[in-house]
């Protein structure tokens, strides 16, 4: 399809929308789709498109007024929409992140995103249901997520690993992300649940702990991150690709029963919450966000996370976002 039919097929996307929406869909339109001078007139065009809002053209005042050429008379006639091809197409829906300020295309190239893995091999994080270290799953996640983000190219993707014990561990991945130069920051972690939660039980000889109670992926960003509004888009993107993947996020942390480990659920639709203690994600010079891929503490979950498929599916998902974060129009047209 021609770049001026395209640009057609648009405005009749939009023709339903109220004037509010549809002028925040035209500067949205413009600033993704750019055009040849010789294609300006669409934006006229585009509002014209509502039938709503086109008048009935006068009655002529004069004879002179009545004589105009023909050609003028079709040139100021509504344009034909492009209805056919549009029905072809089934529904279209505008994504938030189209209305959204983004923050530029980026050349994935150049673009360097910093996979930070969530603890160390000294402070192992928590415990699995079947004594597997938290540190084990988010090594392997974030390497799987590496490899996915290169052969989609995004060369420059980094890996962090820190060593040391917990606290002085988080300061040290802060400054190394911030020595990296990152334009992203994705920490990756495995979840669990406080304490007073766990229950106790056996596995291959061994006493372990477990809990069934609460299972699913969460996205965390912190309101003092020096660059909050591009962590929460970031965030917003995640966590959309993990509920697209089929995967639920964990509802627990808006509860009063986590007591101090309670945070603000920033969007009920997809389990965005803000975590604004959080070192690695305040301290961080970039935007920065935190993964919780999903509970290792929970027994049916702990299988699926130790799964190839489950990693690459959260491979995939984490990879569309950043390919998105570059560059919205992914969104509605994949791969330009």
């Amino acid at each position: 399809m021609r770049r001026c039919e395209s640009i057609r097929v648009l405005g009749g996307i939009v023709a339903g929308l109220r004037p509010r929406r549809l002028l925040v869909v035209a500067i949205a339109v413009i600033a993704l789709l750019p055009i040849d001078i010789s294609e300006a007139g669409w934006l006229p065009d585009l509002f014209k498109s509502s039938p709503k809002h086109v008048k009935p053209p006068k009655r002529a005042k004069s004879a002179r007024q009545s004589t105009r050429p023909a050609k003028l008379a079709r040139h100021r006639a509504p344009p034909k929409l492009h209805t056919t091809r549009l029905a072809a197409l089934g529904p279209v829906a505008l994504p938030p992140s189209v209305l959204k300020p983004s923050a530029g295309k980026c050349d994935p190239a150049t673009f360097r995103i910093v996979l930070d893995v969530g603890h160390t091999a000294e402070s192992e994080g928590a415990i699995s249901a079947r004594n597997v270290a938290e540190f084990a799953f988010n090594l392997r996640l974030a390497r799987q997520i590496e490899e996915r983000l290169k052969t989609e190219g995004f060369a420059e993707t980094r890996l962090l690993l820190t060593e040391g014990k917990a606290r002085p561990s988080l300061f040290r991945r802060v400054a190394s992300a911030n020595n990296l130069r990152a334009d992203l920051l994705l920490s990756i972690h495995h979840d669990s649940v406080p304490n007073k939660m766990l229950e106790d039980w056996e596995f291959e000889g061994k006493k372990s702990h477990f809990s069934d109670r609460f299972s699913g992926y969460s996205v965390f960003v912190s309101r003092e991150n020096p660059d909050f509004e591009t962590s929460l888009r970031f965030a917003e993107l995640v966590a959309g690709e993990m509920k697209a993947q089929g995967l639920r996020y964990a509802e627990q942390y808006s509860q009063a029963i986590m007591g101090r480990d309670q945070h603000p659920l920033l969007n009920k639709e997809t389990g965005v919450y803000s975590y604004d203690e959080l070192i690695v994600l305040r301290k961080t010079a970039m935007p920065a966000v935190l993964l919780e891929a999903g509970s290792i503490i929970n027994r049916d979950e702990e299988l699926k996370m130790g799964s190839p498929e489950r990693r690459n599916s959260i491979a995939g998902g984490v990879a569309s976002a950043v390919k998105e974060f570059c560059d919205p129009r992914w969104a509605l047209f994949g791969p330009l």
